[in-house]
């Protein structure tokens, strides 16, 4: 028909399948990102410069020299002191869930050929909180670096001292301090990176005494948060309050580093510390 309804064939067409997890959404901007770029940039987003958290072997291939890393204390594990029902469990579960045995992973290392002990705390193991373990695994490196004479750094990433090891946990805070007051003694370099992000029993002692303090953008460092703080003093907490930006502008850090830059920044301060 001339002026006949126009009749139409409905053709089904089927989306092409694509791969499951090529884009990311970044935590800090929002923005979706090809994954791909994010794990070239070694976790950071392009488009805001905001550093994800990295597990402990990205962390290593990016700050020591290749081949350089033998492990110290591996064989350490957490027990249950206190009979808190369900840590042994929590613990369990941590161990399958990243293949760590703690937290930390610590040992020696080299940065462009200068021999240093390095810690690096993993988030991924029970929001890389410290107890009995943890805080002998820093006392450990620290009182092996001063005996060897080298430097010490720790990257820290942590939710504070682990609740279910009770007062153990907060003997750590002491232990770790005196083994870096010894340290200092010797007149040996001590590098603190925080990275997002660095809390609590942390924060309030090996994780603020470094001879350098070091910060990666955005991080949250502080002790209690913000909200915790917020509904103590009854007044509302500033814009940005405690990302490494905010603590550099009030003293409490350095500098900040974007990651890419820390390796030769690291050999830098070793370095200009090691000549003096």
């Amino acid at each position: 028909m001339l002026f006949g309804r126009r009749k139409y064939t409905s053709i089904n067409v089927r989306k092409k399948d694509l791969p499951d997890g090529l884009w990311v959404k970044c935590h800090n901007c929002g923005e979706i990102v090809y994954k791909q770029e994010i794990v070239s940039r070694h976790g950071v987003c392009p488009k805001c410069n905001y550093h994800t958290p990295v597990v402990w072997q990205e962390r290593l291939a990016i700050t020591l020299d290749e081949g350089t890393f033998a492990e110290m204390d591996s064989d350490l594990i957490s027990v249950d002191p206190l009979g808190f029902s369900s840590y042994p469990v929590k613990l369990e579960e941590n161990r399958k869930k990243t293949g760590l045995k703690e937290a930390v992973v610590c040992g020696l290392g080299k940065i462009n050929s200068r021999e240093v002990a390095v810690g690096i705390m993993d988030f991924r193991f029970m929001a890389a909180s410290m107890g009995s373990v943890v805080g002998e695994k820093v006392t450990r490196l620290i009182e092996c670096a001063t005996e060897k004479k080298i430097p010490a750094i720790i990257f820290v990433a942590s939710g504070g001292a682990r609740m279910q090891e009770g007062m153990l946990s907060l003997m750590q805070m002491a232990k770790t301090s005196a083994a870096v007051a010894r340290h200092a003694e010797a007149r040996l370099p001590y590098i603190v990176v925080l990275t997002h992000p660095s809390t609590a029993g942390v924060m309030a002692s090996y994780g603020t005494l470094g001879d350098v303090m070091i910060a990666e953008p955005h991080a949250l460092i502080g002790f209690a948060g913000p909200r915790v703080i917020k509904e103590t003093i009854r007044e509302d907490v500033p814009k940005g309050f405690q990302r490494s930006e905010f603590v550099l502008h009030h003293g409490l850090i350095d500098m900040i580093v974007h990651r890419k830059d820390m390796k030769n920044t690291l050999s830098f301060l070793l370095g200009y510390m090691g000549d003096r």
